[in-house]
């Protein structure tokens, strides 16, 4: 079953940033897709039931970034 979420993260401001949290994220075992929408500071994945919401967002954060609610 796949899982869908979007979270809100702040600090992200360039290519680089979207690059960063593209690549930590979808590296995560059961992560199937991940886009990261500059303009609105929005990261949306898609995921199975392998991987632990909270386990993307320390990945996220680990990165530099704040995860909202």
């Amino acid at each position: 079953m796949t899982n869908k979420i979007t979270l809100q993260v702040e600090g992200m401001t360039c290519g680089h940033c979207v690059k960063s949290v593209e690549n930590s994220v979808g590296a995560l075992n059961g992560v199937e897709r991940v886009l990261v929408e500059l303009n609105n500071g929005t990261v949306n994945v898609e995921f199975n039931n392998d991987v632990d919401v909270q386990k993307i967002t320390d990945t996220i954060e680990d990165q530099g970034y704040t995860v909202g609610a």
